[in-house]
Formats: structure tokens, sequence, C-alpha cells
């Protein structure tokens, strides 16, 4: 396939999971991948499998996000990060922490990109939600805010991009086959004082029609598809991933 051969296109949190799965689907589509991740060696452990760009940032440090090189086609923002914890419980700079990862560094990655994009009249941002940007859940409360914003953000992006050529969706996984998943599964455990079966069995997969975790490549799979040209008429949408979660 070599649908986006010629596009360039930045993965944010590129070195596992959705991430991961993104990156290695848009290269097997023909596009060159900026592969961004703070973990170097997983970085590492990429460019050995396939041929990226790795780039190694914080993307919490929003003075290294403004330094990144964003003459881009395409942006995925990917990166993410969970903490579980009840409100009054909740530790303020966390909060903050999880909100600049996954909206400001987000907001400030598109920034600098669109003017490259609408320079060449054509551009795809596709921004990794969550069902939770949809709707919320007890105990991650600077998560849900985060996917909240950031849909509300590709949104404004799909509006004033689209006289350019310049898409913007959000696509929204369900829980997935994540080390992100796999980690907060204790966390949710010992906060709500069950098991980490029943977590897994009642909390993530309860609401869910298909009784099983999402994998990576379903959800790379419908992000290539939005970067191609077949998709220029979806923007400003939604599309869920989520095996019936959000269909109650």
């Amino acid at each position: 396939m070599s649908e986006l051969a010629g596009r360039r296109a930045l993965v944010t949190g590129a070195a596992g999971g959705i991430g991961r799965a993104c990156a290695i689907r848009l290269a097997a589509a023909g596009a060159t991948v900026v592969a961004a991740d703070r973990d170097a060696t997983a970085l590492k452990e990429l460019t050995s499998e396939i041929e990226v760009e790795p780039v190694v940032v914080d993307l919490a440090d929003l003075d290294a996000v403004d330094r990144l090189d964003l003459a881009v086609d395409i942006v995925v923002n990917n990166a993410g990060l969970q903490h579980v914890a009840p409100i009054e419980d909740f530790p303020p700079e966390r909060f903050s922490y999880l909100l600049r990862v996954m909206l400001e560094a987000p907001f400030r990655i598109v920034r600098k990109a669109l003017p490259h994009m609408y320079a060449q009249g054509w551009g795809r941002i596709v921004n990794i939600s969550s069902v939770h940007g949809l709707v919320a859940s007890p105990y991650k409360s600077a998560y849900t805010s985060a996917k909240h914003g950031l849909e509300g953000l590709s949104k404004v992006i799909a509006l004033e991009g689209a006289e350019h050529g310049v898409t913007s969706n959000c696509v929204n996984p369900a829980y997935a086959n994540t080390p992100l998943v796999a980690n907060q599964v204790d966390a949710q455990a010992k906060t709500l004082g069950i098991t980490a079966d029943k977590v897994v069995d009642e909390v993530m997969l309860g609401p869910a029609a298909v009784k099983r975790l999402i994998e990576p490549d379903e959800i790379a799979e419908l992000v290539a598809y939005l970067c191609g040209d077949a998709a220029s008429a979806i923007t400003g949408s939604s599309l869920k991933i989520d095996g019936g979660w959000t269909a109650r």
C-alpha cells in the first residue's frame, strides 16, 4: 500500500500501545513517520523493526514541544497517561500534568503544523480520544477532562481547517489491550476495593457488548483510513471503536 507515499506523519506516544500500532500502519501505507515518545529505549526498539524518524520528547515540557519540527502532513495526537483517584485525593500537580500532555501539547503541535498543511492545501489531524471524551467515569477527573477538551479542540480545528483541505477527527476507543490499561487495573482495584479480575470483567468490560479489549491494530486501521483521501469529507467527527461500550 502506498496511499500515503510522500506524506510525513507525526505520531506521539509512538513507542508503545496504540501509538506504536499507528506508526507501523502509517509506515505500511507509505508515510514517512516521525515517532515521538519520551521512552528512548522503546523508540530504539521500534526503529529496529520499521523505518521511522525517532524523536525523544516529553510532551509535558511545552517548550520542548514548541521546538519540534512540525512540517508534517499528518498529526496523530496519541500520547496519554492515566491517574485514578477520587477528586478530593487527586493531586493538583498530577491533574495539571495530564492536561499538559493530553490537551495543551496537542494544541501546540497542531498550532505549529497547520501553516504547513494550509500552504499545501491538505492535512490530517487525528486525535486519539477515548470513550471518556464522550462520557465520564468516577475517579478519572483529569483524564476525562483532558479528553473532553481534546474533543472540543478537534472540532474547532475541523471548522477552521476545512477551507484549507485539513480534516480533524477524534477516534474514541474503549478499553484497549495496551500498557496504559494494564497499569490502571491494580489502581482501580485498590480504589474500588475489588479484585483485579473484577475490574476487567465488571468495570472495563461490563458496559461493553463485545466482551474483549480493543486491539491497537484495530484502532490503527481506523486512523489510517481517516488519513486517506477517501475520508476527505469526514471531519469534526468522533468515531467510536468501543465494542458497544457507549451504546447503552
